[in-house]
């Protein structure tokens, strides 16, 4: 079984991702649509999404998404992404505030064996909050850039009197990523065996596909429901 979570051998300016942050914090930050995920206050801002603004934080993997017009105004966001030489899915921003906690849960088809990788670059953060993926602290620093297998359990604590906020790039896998996970000692050859859902499983997936209807989430559900 390839890592729960690893760093990647690249590291951001924390001045420039800063000053990029400064720039979105006269938008609007949205709670986070899982309101049963976590306690206190957890919001996000869309530098990629699929209507194209920033106030739609939703992401599923295989559907279209586009940059919002906030991040044409953040240029080393654009950088950050643009040093990932694969297709980009939803791109955040999402802050986590002062005694704030994401409790533990799983996120489905969000594992590098699934054809799809989530990134997280700390740009706010500090020894207070307790990151952690299959029970397993990630120590996460701030410009550090960093790969976690979300479909294991994993949950967040903010212990501290400021806000977390990280970057996070949903990014979807190609022979670039092959040989930089490679590189990480990953077997990009593995496959690990599927289990069934879960009914507690099913119910989460429905009702996260329900929050935005289209006809491929319509047939999900249908299959999970037979």
């Amino acid at each position: 079984m390839n890592p729960s979570s690893s760093k990647l051998p690249v590291s951001f300016s924390i001045d420039k991702l800063q000053k990029d942050l400064a720039i979105c914090e006269n938008d609007l930050w949205t709670p986070h649509f899982n309101t049963g995920d976590y306690s206190g206050n957890w919001t996000s801002v869309s530098l990629r999404s699929q209507s194209g603004l920033a106030n739609d934080i939703t992401s599923f993997a295989n559907k279209g998404y586009k940059n919002t017009e906030l991040l044409d105004k953040c240029h080393y966001f654009k950088e950050v992404m643009d040093w990932f030489q694969c297709e980009k899915e939803a791109v955040r921003l999402l802050r986590l505030g002062p005694n704030s906690e994401i409790k533990e849960h799983t996120d489905n088809d969000t594992s590098y064996e699934e054809g799809f990788f989530r990134i997280h670059v700390p740009i706010i953060t500090n020894p207070e909050v307790l990151f952690y993926v299959d029970q397993k602290l990630v120590p996460m620093k701030t410009g550090e850039c960093w790969y976690a297998n979300f479909q294991l359990l994993h949950s967040v604590e903010n212990k501290s009197s400021e806000a977390r906020i990280h970057l996070t790039l949903d990014c979807v896998r190609n022979e670039w990523s092959d040989q930089l996970f490679a590189e990480m000692g990953f077997d990009i050859h593995y496959a690990p065996k599927k289990e069934p859902y879960s009914d507690e499983v099913k119910q989460q997936i429905i009702a996260e596909l329900s929050r935005n209807p289209s006809a491929a989430g319509a047939q999900i559900i249908a299959d999970l429901q037979s």
